[in-house]
């Protein structure tokens, strides 16, 4: 009876081992598109992260993480699109008055115009775009956001499940002074600092490719940036085998208590 219960306990746990190694593909074809967010060009951050949004029909999920931001200051985040962009970040071939620096306008042709707010709560259409207060303010320079039920139109869910939206967070520190300021206005609410709405980390959402891992289209960068969605995908998978490993304890006392 032992030997039975311990062959089922392990057919558990490879079934569960092979439900994790399966996540990532079965995320894919149901309009799971991945990101990992680079510094913008010129914009002196250092950070990284990676954002990832499940979409399913007018619905979205987004999961996000970020580092190297100002700390303990507002960072307003979005997911971009407009049918004319170039769906991907920008470069400083895109800085317009040749500062060395881009804003947000300058980005547009780049990334498009705000489809979702990623606030932490209440409205996420683009008309809190500015809404400070309801945006991370990056305690210790990280961001942890996740959101669900976001509603959006079907033009912007189609848009992201093909891979056609960005990703964008804000809010730069030039002169490394520990806060927004500066005399340079902001191109979106001249009332701020341009540091506070200047892009600063960015990453295209695309689509993980058939049988592998999206792992941002070819740009190769440090372990967090090539490896946040397979960690992500890992803790799904880790929950699906640390069930298993229950099953299998839970049915092995069953045994010793029996025998």
């Amino acid at each position: 009876m032992r030997t039975t219960t311990t062959r089922i306990a392990g057919a558990s746990f490879v079934a569960a081992a092979a439900l994790a190694l399966s996540v990532g593909p079965a995320f894919a074809a149901d309009g799971f598109v991945s990101a990992n967010l680079k510094p913008v060009a010129g914009n002196g951050v250092q950070g990284s992260g990676t954002a990832m949004v499940e979409v399913k029909g007018n619905q979205i999920t987004v999961t996000m993480a970020a580092n190297g931001l100002l700390p303990d200051s507002p960072h307003a985040a979005h997911i971009h699109f407009a049918a004319a962009a170039r769906h991907e970040c920008p470069t400083l071939g895109d800085d317009k008055n040749g500062d060395g620096h881009l804003n947000t306008t300058e980005g547009g042709p780049a990334y498009g115009d705000i489809v979702v707010s990623l606030t932490k709560t209440g409205d996420t259409s683009p008309k809190s775009g500015l809404a400070i207060d309801r945006f991370s303010t990056a305690p210790g320079g990280k961001i942890a956001y996740q959101r669900g039920s976001i509603n959006v139109s079907s033009d912007v869910a189609k848009a992201i499940s093909a891979g056609e939206s960005v990703v964008v967070i804000h809010g730069v520190d030039y002169n490394k002074d520990g806060k927004y300021d500066g005399n340079t206005k902001s191109d979106l609410m001249p009332s701020l600092p341009t540091e506070a709405t200047d892009p600063a980390l960015c990453g295209a959402l695309r689509v993980a490719p058939a049988g592998g891992m999206h792992t941002g289209g070819g740009m190769a960068g440090d372990g967090l940036k090539s490896g946040g969605q397979n960690e992500a995908l890992m803790l799904v998978g880790g929950g699906a085998l640390l069930a298993a490993a229950g099953t299998g304890a839970f049915a092995a006392r069953r045994a010793r208590s029996r025998a």
